[in-house]
């Protein structure tokens, strides 16, 4: 497409110009809008006057996005126009703006802010994207880190629309890459209170008991043996609030370097009349032992507690994770995710998580875990709905939550006290490992609207036990008292699998988050569930020829196992004195919008340990922002190579090495033997290319 004025009647995803407006660029994606009838957001000038405020055509002041300065208004659909225009000219209000759904999934709330994210390619200089910025009245306002040529700008007062629209066309132009609004989603909670308490920690060790079976413990006594944690290894917990005051969060060097995002300070402590989910699952992570209260897996290890801002937008994910890094976290556990059916990561969100998981912790990475969600759905699928309350889902429905998909996240699911399924975990092939938590219903709430059954509904009894941790102190929280009988969901087992995964790091420091998370997934326990769901009727709780179950991952943690592993694997440094190369050029197809991709192999014969490695490709497509890539070694690991990244580019021919994609240090000290595989993946319709050659070149 050419960079003059007269755009074509077709985006480069297809959509009609005259759609513009509603349709999010995001993640390589085109994501079609809904208007919201009933709301729309302002920004005031000065000092916000809620009352002043509520008087414009009957609209009524329903809260705040502080982040993007955005104050929530609802008003009859008829009034809606009305009252945006009466908003508009008011001289406290800088900005009204509508509020959107995406389209067949009305619970998702979409809010705009004055932000866009640009990729220019290479070689576009700065008189040319200054040019551009003027053009659609764009102001500069800062790089994005770990990408060339990336910049966010401001929606200055010059623009003539919307980020929508302006994302939209400069997304056709042959000098952008990727071009990408910051939306806000409200983030929703993996949090399912259902089951009464039980006074004792049966998910660390037990030894048999009601509604237990041998095994659905995670074997942290043996581990115990080896070390319970140490201050240097830090768990960041970003999550809603933490009761700093709780007795079990006490301790000299404890707590390090909290963060209030919400209100931009540095206590990050519950409202009054606020329940908080983050003393929860800090608890199960790191309580400490002191001979009162709970113990959490690792209660030697220093706790870092984030307080989130309640919505999901880049800013907000940037913040959270630019502060665990720069302020030394080993572990970032979020038990969140966002309150949508249908959510990719936009550029800066996976491009922070990315240099969190890989140049955190000195270059070893952060070990970074989200929850998988509660709604008994895949992470990323499609699922036939039916029978939901007012229709609000119904047909083939495509679900995608972008955070446990990211590839240099651990992706935690849910396992019982029976070591079954929990009825209401989130699964799909990109779960990593399971942990133990409580059963329930399964049920799906979106933000705001109410709807908490799924249907069809169960009708067989859902056995297991609950999870106790510490909740705030005194009357407040979730139960009276210092502890909760009420926790669960996938909320819990992730903290528990951050445990577990500080106690890793504390065995051996040296290991990077790649190691960590290939222990994780090496020693974990083979938890079988041989029966349906009692939901969806599938049966997915076996493992497949790589030792994979949809619903367990690699299986349930085992913290004895895995810190005994990290003992024993050296990170001494090596350096390569010999290289063997293999290369492949027969080209190959890649199939458009086939998420099983193709492979491409290199057998090597050689038989001793790799100390460096590096893979060249050389690919043409139409879209390359369609594609992401893998490295396969022999024994099943797999490395991103290259994600979603690469906008409009035709072209790719690069070499990935362990320095400028640490992912690779994973594979050091493996076996040089056996076939290795290039596996590209092409995620959406459309565009097409081919794979020409590639090459890999192991030093030994």
């Amino acid at each position: 497409m050419n960079d003059d004025a007269n755009y074509s009647n077709f985006s480069p995803g297809g959509v009609p110009t005259s759609s513009w407006g509603m349709v999010l660029q995001r993640g390589g994606e085109e994501l079609v809008l809904d208007k919201v009838l009933d709301r729309f957001t302002v920004r005031p000038t000065g000092n916000f006057n809620s009352q002043q405020l509520s008087q414009v055509s009957g609209a009524v002041w329903q809260g705040s996005i502080p982040q993007a300065d955005l104050e929530i208004f609802t008003v009859l659909p008829q009034q809606l126009e009305a009252a945006m225009l009466a908003a508009r000219a008011a001289e406290n209000v800088a900005f009204a703006g509508h509020v959107y759904r995406i389209q067949d999934h009305p619970g998702t709330l979409v809010y705009l802010n004055d932000q866009v994210t640009v990729q220019f390619a290479s070689g576009i200089d700065a008189t040319t994207i200054e040019a551009i910025a003027s053009r659609f009245g764009l102001v500069k306002h800062k790089p994005v880190l770990g990408v060339a040529n990336t910049f966010v700008f401001l929606v200055g007062k010059a623009a003539t629309a919307n980020p929508l629209k302006i994302t939209n066309q400069l997304q056709g132009l042959s000098a952008v890459l990727v071009a990408e609004p910051n939306i806000l989603v409200k983030s929703e909670l993996h949090y399912r209170p259902n089951d009464p308490m039980y006074p004792q920690q049966w998910y660390l060790h037990h030894n048999g008991g009601n509604q237990l079976v041998a095994g659905s413990h995670i074997s942290v006594e043996q581990a115990w043996d080896i070390t319970r944690g140490v201050r240097s290894v830090v768990v960041a917990v970003v999550d809603d609030s933490f009761d700093l005051q709780h007795p079990d969060l006490q301790g000299m060097g404890k707590i390090v370097a909290p963060r209030d995002l919400r209100n931009d300070g540095f206590l990050p402590t519950p409202g009054d009349r606020e329940t908080s989910h983050g003393t929860a699952c800090a608890g199960l992570a790191i309580a400490e032992e002191n001979g009162t209260g709970i113990v959490g897996v690792a209660p030697g290890c220093a706790l870092m507690p984030i307080r989130s801002t309640g919505f999901l937008d880049d800013e907000s994910i940037e913040a959270m994770f630019n502060w665990a890094m720069d302020q030394g976290a080993s572990i970032i556990s979020c038990s969140w995710g966002a309150s949508a059916v249908y959510f990719p990561l936009s550029l800066r969100q996976r491009v922070v998580i990315n240099r969190a998981a890989t140049t955190g912790r000195n270059g070893k990475g952060c070990v970074v875990l989200f929850a998988a969600g509660n709604a008994n759905r895949p992470i990323r699928g499609t699922v036939n709905e039916r029978n939901w309350p007012e229709n609000l889902l119904q047909g083939n429905t495509d679900w995608l939550s972008g955070f446990p998909l990211h590839p240099d996240v651990i992706a935690v699911a849910a396992c019982t006290s029976l070591n079954k399924k929990a009825a209401y975990s989130n699964w799909g092939i990109n779960i990593a490992v399971c942990a133990p938590s409580n059963n329930a219903a399964p049920g799906l709430t979106f933000q705001g609207r109410g709807f908490l059954n799924t249907q069809p509904a169960i009708a067989s009894t859902l056995p297991g036990r609950t999870i106790v941790t510490i909740d705030q102190v005194g009357a407040a929280g979730f139960d009276p008292g210092d502890f909760t009988n009420n926790f669960g969901g996938t909320s819990s087992a992730t903290p528990i699998v951050a445990g577990v995964a500080a106690l890793v790091l504390s065995a051996n420091p040296n290991l990077t988050a790649q190691q960590v998370k290939s222990i994780l997934e090496e020693t974990a326990d083979k938890i079988i569930d041989s029966d349906p769901d009692p939901q969806l009727g599938m049966r997915e709780g076996t493992y497949n020829s790589n030792g994979h179950s949809q619903w367990f991952g690699y299986g349930k943690v085992n913290a004895a196992k895995a810190v005994q592993a990290a003992r024993k694997l050296a990170n001494s440094a090596s350096f390569a004195s010999e290289y063997v190369r293999g290369e492949n050029t027969r080209e190959l197809n890649i199939p458009d919008n086939y998420l099983q991709g193709i492979t491409s192999a290199i057998a090597i014969t050689e038989s001793s340990s790799i100390k460096d490695i590096q893979v060249t490709v050389n690919i043409t497509h139409d879209f390359l922002g369609d594609l992401e890539i893998y490295l396969i070694a022999p024994n099943n690991q797999r490395v991103l190579l290259q994600n979603r990244t690469l906008g409009s580019r035709t072209n790719l021919q690069t070499t990935y090495t362990i320095v400028s994609h640490p992912g690779l240090k994973q594979l050091l000290g493996l076996s040089v033997r056996g076939n290795w595989q290039l596996w590209l993946i092409d995620h959406s319709p459309q565009d097409v290319g081919k794979l020409n050659s590639w090459s890999l070149v192991i030093g030994h």
